[in-house]
């Protein structure tokens, strides 16, 4: 068997990032690897550009069009799902462990986790409890296998993975947790998910001078991973995902629709919810891509053109015009809108904020009929933040409801923001790859299947 391989996703990396704030990243190049951008998958967001560096193939294949879509079956819209299942097409180590019988894999925080066809993995599930309260919690195959790591270092910092304190917390502990987990189950093929540069960038935007100590606090844990496993002699693939683009333009792509009387509601106690199955058009907005479900389809031209001459929309694309992205598949929108590079899709589909339903200004990744960037903000019209948080933490210790609602509702907070495919590489993903596996080719994101099949096949 050759040497272990260690797949670390650094979210958000890209080639311009290289530098002063990477010591770690330039003495891994110096020492025997190459540098290259990695040309992104479109839409370029986390799921679709995860599965196919996993498949080699892309959305028209593998059915991962974003990270959500509108599952026509049930008549509503499902977002960041987690079974391994959902991805419709074999992944490297489905095909390495057909080849190699003694092949093992550990997947930490990498998507569509649970029930992958792996040795050992970790993955961000809590419970939903009846009363309607959340704990938070690891799922990790075999059982027990996140609460042997924790026990060792500490508790998976929840928060600092995703909401209004997301930060370093998160990636510091996964890369630790990578750690102990190669060196208790000695892994041939180990993909790692480090999400820390996706927050700042989008929160508050790529051009602040702050991001270089982002880029410094991930490089850091990337040295550590490859510090404290020295000894086992891995080789590495350093990937992203998409690179993160400066903005500075909403596009409220519902209220739109609902506006020229595509869109139906249900009001329940002042509230509005989405009706999908009752709406002539809706839209299943995702950074800066938006997928457009028409369930009159004698309306799509008209929709069509609409959205063309909305401000901020580069293009909105046809079931045959999506095949030059390679995104027509049963699952995409019957159009799919793509943002100009400074300008993102807002799912809000409200037209008064006092109607906004309750989740809205929450974090609820899971009921929001879309992204929703602002997740990661404290409303600033609240005076006093952290008190009223506590104020609410003291309620539900008591045992009554409460809603944890110091989400805003202004999206033009969002500073930075990815998904349509980038038009300065530079400003792209990125690849780092040893020089043994290195070519002389510009490299797509299918390609990273096959450099992980070359590494263990060569």
């Amino acid at each position: 068997m050759p040497s272990p391989l260690i797949v670390i996703n650094v979210v958000g990396l890209s080639p311009y990032m290289l530098g002063d704030n990477t010591p770690n990243l330039n003495k891994l190049i110096q020492q025997g690897y190459q540098s290259k951008p990695l040309k992104d998958v479109f839409p370029a967001v986390t799921t679709t550009a995860q599965s196919t560096m996993v498949t080699g193939k892309t959305a028209d294949e593998h059915g991962i069009v974003g990270n959500g879509w509108y599952f026509k079956e049930l008549a509503e819209v499902g977002f960041w799902k987690q079974a391994n299942q959902i991805v419709q097409s074999d992944k490297i180590w489905d095909v390495l462990k057909r080849e190699i019988p003694e092949f093992k894999v550990s997947k930490l925080f990498w998507w569509y986790n649970m029930y992958a066809n792996v040795d050992n993995s970790i993955t961000p599930r809590p419970h939903y409890l009846a009363d309607g309260g959340k704990v938070f919690d690891l799922y990790s195959s075999p059982n027990g296998l996140h609460q042997g790591i924790e026990d060792k270092i500490g508790i998976f910092p929840f928060f600092n993975f995703w909401g209004p304190k997301a930060g370093i917390g998160a990636s510091q502990w996964i890369g630790k947790a990578a750690i102990e987990e190669f060196k208790q189950n000695k892994p041939d093929l180990q993909l790692v998910y480090l999400p820390h540069l996706d927050y700042n960038l989008q929160k508050i935007g790529p051009n602040h001078p702050d991001i270089a100590k982002d880029i410094q606090a991930i490089d850091a844990v990337v040295g550590n991973i490859i510090s404290e496993l020295a000894a086992f002699s891995p080789e590495y693939l350093i990937v992203s995902e998409y690179g993160i683009t400066q903005v500075n333009q909403v596009i409220p792509i519902n209220q739109i629709l609902r506006k020229n009387d595509c869109i139906k509601v249900r009001e329940t106690k002042g509230f509005e919810n989405l009706d999908c199955g009752a709406s002539d058009a809706f839209a299943v907005a995702d950074h800066q891509c938006a997928h457009i479900y028409i369930n009159k389809p004698e309306r799509l031209a008209e929709i069509k053109t609409l959205l063309l001459a909305t401000p901020g929309v580069e293009q909105v694309l046809d079931k045959t015009e999506q095949q030059a992205l390679n995104i027509n598949h049963e699952r995409s929108g019957d159009l799919v809108a793509i943002s100009t590079k400074e300008a993102w899709f807002s799912y809000y589909y409200w037209l008064d904020d006092k109607k906004a339903p309750d989740f809205a200004r929450t974090v609820d990744i899971h009921r929001k009929p879309g992204y929703d960037p602002v997740e990661m903000y404290v409303d600033p019209n609240i005076k006093f933040p952290t008190l009223k948080v506590i104020g609410k933490l003291i309620k539900k210790k008591l045992g009554f409801r409460m809603l944890m609602d110091v989400i805003p509702l202004d999206p033009s907070l969002v500073k930075g923001s990815h998904g349509r495919c980038v038009d300065n590489p530079e400003q792209g993903p990125i690849l780092i790859l040893p020089d043994s596996l290195a070519g002389d080719k510009d490299y797509q994101m299918t390609d990273v299947f096959d450099l992980i099949y070359q590494h263990f096949k060569r």
